[in-house]
């Protein structure tokens, strides 16, 4: 494979390659294997962020009895089974 690299790039992998005396292929295999591993996890902004949004839709959860939601789903229910309007709609002119 062949790759074009902008200069600051090819110079950062160059660095680091001297620095911890590898090859240039072996830094690029370690970055794309660290990437890839990082791939589909959250980073630290988005976990905080989605810790906020869990935090704020908890707090919106109603506190009452878990009866009072059976009764209420219940009703719900039943007002969908028994079908439609009791009146007529009116219609547009």
């Amino acid at each position: 494979m062949t790759f074009t690299l902008d200069e600051g790039t090819a110079e950062r992998i160059d660095r680091t390659a001297e620095r911890l005396r590898v090859s240039k292929s072996g830094v690029v295999r370690e970055a794309v294997r660290e990437y890839a591993a990082r791939i589909g996890c959250l980073s630290e902004g988005e976990r905080l962020r989605l810790l906020d949004v869990f935090d704020t839709v908890l707090a919106r959860i109603p506190r009452r009895p878990a009866e009072a939601v059976d009764r209420e789903i219940a009703a719900v229910r039943r007002a969908r089974h028994e079908g439609g309007r009791r009146t007529p709609a009116r219609r547009p002119r």
